[in-house]
């Protein structure tokens, strides 16, 4: 089985490559194409990968190229996980919004808004020659906004586009890890949201739910880091736990503060160490895949920094260190082509499991998967404070993809002027201006 990874110059493709290194049963990925667009940060990650595969006698072959549709070509499963603009474009994006006292984190407010202006159209374009050059291949989408950019790639390929991401994985995790359910696959997990936007309801083991044992519990709300990070009191008052990411929302003024305080931000941080890494791998004598478990092991760590020092929140705990995204990737991969059925919380077309919301706009819900795909668990309605976020980013989601094929300048600053997290439409047009004056990829907009 053939796997195909755009962005395959990217820092975590190592996290993919690993979890493909483990799998040794029959009908597993045998061939792994990287593709990108920066040759030299190609030859850096296949050094790690090579280390990686030392002693593994049925390690996947690994081949790169710069040629995206022979990248394409043969393809079982296509993993996209590009940057466009790279992370000089993410910091650009934190530092325009943060001058207007807005936030810029990628894929929340402003932040995100730009992030998709400019990757939408680049999707788009992938989605096409997928569907051109790899009709049969499933595509599974990392790129950020995930659910926005899985949504305009399901235009052009359906269910065959399937958003990830290791967000409600982590959260559910620790979720179990508290309540001392040792093996967090026996537990079924009522989440239900947009990416980024989500809530647990529910935890079930056995038919029960063990979520209001959490609740109730002042002393476990405060052992795990969702718990410290909105506090215990406002946890009960939601009767759920919130995605980390709606920190940003309900603590807007203490993250834009913090952020506006850092030193640098996530994105100016994660430029330089990562420049530093892929200069490291230039040097023969230096061991490619060293260099990545330390920086690595310092990105991780670094993680939402600013949002839990403005909780008060304190260090990362060890056990959330390890990433997760990888292992939804394979454990996707595994059911579609073996049939192996299970379940898991993904980003796809809503499909009537929520309401409020029309059957194309893409949400993130537990599916169960199977060889035909990944299909949509029916969930209870949101409380309407939910309803009214989930509502809201979706409709700002199709001004994006609006805009991303009309080109429309005006369609793009009513994104930006719509965000629960822009209060002034004088503010959205100042984004604008300032976005197309630092990204070349936004002069489509006119």
């Amino acid at each position: 089985m053939r796997l195909t990874i755009l962005g395959g110059g990217g820092f975590r493709v190592p996290l993919v490559y690993g979890a493909l290194l483990g799998d040794h049963a029959e009908g597993r990925v045998t061939q792994v194409v990287l593709h990108d667009l920066d040759a030299g940060r190609l030859d850096a990650v296949t050094r790690v990968l090579a280390e990686q595969a030392a002693g593994v006698p049925d390690a996947p072959e690994v081949t790169a190229t710069t040629d995206l549709d022979e990248a394409l070509r043969g393809a079982d499963f296509v993993f996209s996980a590009i940057r466009v603009g790279g992370l000089q474009g993410r910091a650009d994006d934190e530092r325009v919004a943060l001058a207007e006292g807005v936030l810029g984190q990628e894929t929340v407010g402003a932040g995100g808004i730009a992030y998709g202006l400019r990757t939408v159209p680049v999707a788009v374009d992938i989605a096409r020659r997928v569907a051109r050059l790899a009709p049969d291949a499933w595509v599974i989408n990392f790129t950020n906004p995930a659910g926005l950019v899985t949504e305009a790639m399901s235009r052009h390929l359906g269910d065959r586009v399937i958003g990830i991401c290791d967000s409600p994985v982590g959260l559910g995790r620790r979720i179990a890890r508290v309540l001392g359910v040792h093996d967090p696959a026996q537990a079924w997990i009522d989440y239900v949201g947009l990416n980024h936007l989500g809530w647990v309801r529910g935890l079930r083991v056995a038919g029960r739910d063990e979520l209001p044992r959490l609740l109730a519990d002042p002393g476990l709300l405060g052992s795990f880091e969702e718990g410290r990070l909105f506090g215990a009191d406002w946890l009960q008052s939601l009767g759920a736990v919130p995605n980390e990411y709606l920190h940003y929302y309900y603590f807007n003024r203490e993250a834009v503060r913090a952020y506006q305080e850092a030193e640098r931000t996530r994105g100016a941080f994660l430029r330089d160490q990562q420049a530093r890494f892929y200069a490291r791998t230039r040097d023969p004598d230096v061991s490619a895949l060293l260099a990545w478990d330390a920086t690595r092991a310092e990105r991780e760590a670094t993680y939402m920094a600013e949002n839990r020092q403005a909780a008060g929140a304190g260090d990362r705990a060890a056990d959330d260190l390890s990433g997760g995204y990888e292992k939804v990737a394979l454990a996707l991969m595994r059911a579609i082509a073996r049939d192996e059925r299970t379940t898991l919380i993904l980003n796809v077309r809503n499909r009537g499991t929520l309401s409020v919301l029309d059957p194309e706009a893409v949400i993130e819900v537990p599916c169960l998967v199977d060889a035909n795909g990944a299909h949509p668990v029916a969930v209870d309605p949101l409380p309407d404070h939910a309803t009214g976020l989930v509502c809201a980013v979706k409709a700002v989601e199709r001004e994006v993809l609006a805009a991303a094929e009309s080109g429309c300048r005006a369609t793009a600053v009513k994104a930006f002027a719509l965000h629960p997290l822009v209060d002034s439409v004088t503010v959205a047009r100042r984004l604008v201006d300032g976005y197309t004056a630092v990204h070349p990829g936004l002069s489509y907009l006119k």
